[in-house]
Formats: structure tokens, sequence, C-alpha cells
């Protein structure tokens, strides 16, 4: 009896902070990392836009309600998300038809939706999927069967297609490695894992051919050789790789890189904002940032190892890959690795709907960690 009385005490080295967290279902290392990108995030956009301070005021007005919708999402428990998980996902559904019967047209493509609020529904699908093959996979046995495996590319494949006809090729790609970090987090054999790959390369002339478009496929070309179209297709690129290597190692110094400052650096407070922390920044402030994403994924996948079921487990580790996807996809795309796709930095490139999504996803991690039972030894 003692010895449980004493394991419900508070510890007499809890800080008050800790107390607070605590309380407020927040996990205290995925908050630090998380706050340091936004702080890092507003420093590049302040740089980004000039002397213009509205576009940062208006995403500091993001990030606090996004840090909000972090807040309440972690107060509800995760089995309330594994309830809800097979809803949310044909909310999603059905809002990304609405886009393309009805949705407002921007930039050549139709992937917003207007109702009194101006949204993409995409962005609800990146916690929706994973929800859902969570939700499916949950409480049967692992490795999942055939069945199951077929199951789960079906959940996929609806919501892929109707993004890819928007057309958001980028977030459509993005969307199908969430689902197949997912599948593959439920523990799916070798022989799955390389028929996939083999499978993928297979389709990749029907991708070409019959799936993407002229501009798309001009980017692939672009990255191939940047300098056969130096003012057109490959001027992002080819600015995006002078502002990084013209910062060395140390960088030029804050609001004083060339290339952001004199706005050669186009869509500098979006897709391409690291190459203004490199050119600013330099090499050790850039490998910086990203140490500090590695940070946050880390802990990401501490959360999904210790979770206490199948479904917190397969989601957490899912919300936590698909973090680094997005910050694999937009360094690498900034630095030329591969082609420009549209992928905004997270929690640093300016944004609304993106933002909300990724800290609502840290939410549920949050819930997850906090939210953990006293199990009996």
């Amino acid at each position: 009896m003692s010895s449980v009385l004493t394991s419900n005490r508070r510890p007499a080295d809890l800080t008050a902070m800790a107390l607070l967290l605590r309380g407020l279902h927040l996990d205290g290392l995925l908050l630090a990392g998380i706050g340091a990108i936004m702080v890092v995030g507003l420093l590049a956009l302040y740089s980004a836009v000039g002397e213009s301070g509205t576009l940062v005021f208006r995403q500091a007005v993001r990030l606090a309600a996004a840090l909000l919708a972090m807040l309440m999402v972690a107060q509800i428990p995760p089995a309330w998300y594994r309830r809800a998980a097979p809803w949310i996902y044909l909310v999603g559904l059905a809002l990304l038809v609405m886009v393309l019967l009805t949705g407002d047209v921007g930039k050549g493509a139709r992937r917003w939706l207007d109702i009194g609020l101006r949204f993409q529904p995409s962005e609800i699908m990146k916690l929706g999927l994973p929800l859902m093959i969570a939700w499916l996979l949950h409480e049967r046995p692992l490795p999942p069967s055939f069945g199951m495996i077929v199951a789960s590319l079906l959940l996929i494949l609806i919501p892929v297609a109707l993004i890819a006809l928007q057309p958001d090729l980028g977030t459509a790609i993005l969307l199908t490695m969430t689902g197949a970090a997912a599948i593959f987090l439920a523990g799916i054999g070798a022989r799955y894992i390389f028929g996939a790959i083999s499978l993928a390369l297979i389709s990749l002339p029907v991708l070409w051919y019959w799936v993407m478009h002229d501009y798309q496929k001009q980017r692939v070309l672009t990255l191939i050789n940047p300098d056969s179209d130096p003012l057109g297709a490959g001027y992002h690129i080819i600015q995006s790789k002078i502002a990084i290597g013209s910062g060395g190692l140390f960088g030029k110094g804050w609001l004083n890189g060339s290339q952001g400052q004199l706005e050669f650096l186009p869509e500098r407070s979006t897709d391409f904002i690291f190459a203004v922390i490199g050119e600013e920044f330099g090499l050790l402030g850039a490998l910086s940032v990203l140490l500090i994403y590695l940070l946050i994924l880390f802990r990401g996948l501490v959360i999904a190892a210790t979770a206490q079921d199948t479904f917190s487990r397969i989601l957490a580790g899912t919300i936590s890959l698909t973090f680094f996807f997005y910050v694999f996809v937009n360094s690498a795309m900034v630095t030329g690795l591969i082609p420009v796709v549209g992928v905004p930095l997270p929690l640093v490139s300016a944004g609304g709907t993106s933002m909300v999504t990724l800290l609502a996803g840290f939410g549920i991690l949050m819930s997850i960690q906090t939210h953990r039972k006293l199990l009996a030894r």
C-alpha cells in the first residue's frame, strides 16, 4: 500500500514549469524545439520581406493561432481520436471533392475552399490519412496481412488521386509518403517493401507520360540542367544556389543577404526561405536549423516508441516522419537535390492552414505522451 501511495505523490524535484506543462498536457522538449524553430522563422521572414513588418505580424498571429490549436488538441485523449478517425477521414474526402467542384482557382490550380475562411482541404487529409490507417490497423494482428495492406493502399489512393487532380503533385507525393510511413510502421515484411519499390520504379513512365503536366515535367528537366533556361524555369534554383553559396560558413549577417534583400531570390518568404537562412547565417546556421528539426523528429519518434497501444504508436510515428518528409523535401529542393515542388519549410515559411495542421499534429503527439496510463508492473 505504501508503495502505491508513494507512486502517486509528486516528485519533490518537479519544478513549477514542469507541473504547468503536465497540467496543460504539453511535452516540454517538443515545445522547446517548436519554439526555437518559430523564432528562427520570424527572424528569417523579417529579413525576407524587408522593411515591411505586416507579413511578419500576420505570421506571428498565425503562429499564435496554431499554438492555441495545438494546446486544444493536446487536451483530448488519444482514445477520442481513435473513435473519430473514420469521420475525420470522410470529412476530408468530402472537402476534397468540393474543391474539384466549386473550389477557388489560383495560379492555375484549384486547391482552395472559401466558406468565409479560405483554406486548403488537403491539409486536413495530412492528419486524416494517418488517423485512418492507424485506426484500421489497431487491434489487428501485426504485421498486417496482405488484405489489410491492400485496404490501406486504397485509403491512400483515393485522397492522393483527388489532390493530384487539383493539380497538386507535391502534396500528393507527400501524402503518399505519409501513408507509406504508416504502413511501414505497422511492420510489413521485406518482400512488400521491395515490391513497393519495384512498382514505383515501373510506374515512373506512366507518371511521366500520363499524369504529370508540362510545367511539372519542366521542373524535372530544369533540375538536370537549370542553365538551359536561366531566366525562366531555372531562375528559382539558380538564385537559391547563389544565395546559399554566397553565405559561406558563417553567413553575411542578419538583414545583410544580397540575394534576399535585393529581391533576386523568388518566393523568399515561402518556399525558398531556407535560402535566406543559408545566405545570412551561413552553413553553420543552416545546419543548426536542421539540427533543431532533427531533435524535434527524435522526440516525436521517442514518443511513438513508448506509446502504449498500436493506434498511438503508428499515429505518432507517422506524424513525426511526415514532419521529417517536409523538412527534407524543402531543404533538398532549395539546394537543388530534387525538383521544385512547392513545399513550405515547416514553421518557418509564411503560411496559414499548413501551420495549423502541423501544430495540431504535434498536439496529438503531446496528447499521446501526456495521457499515458500508469501500467502495473
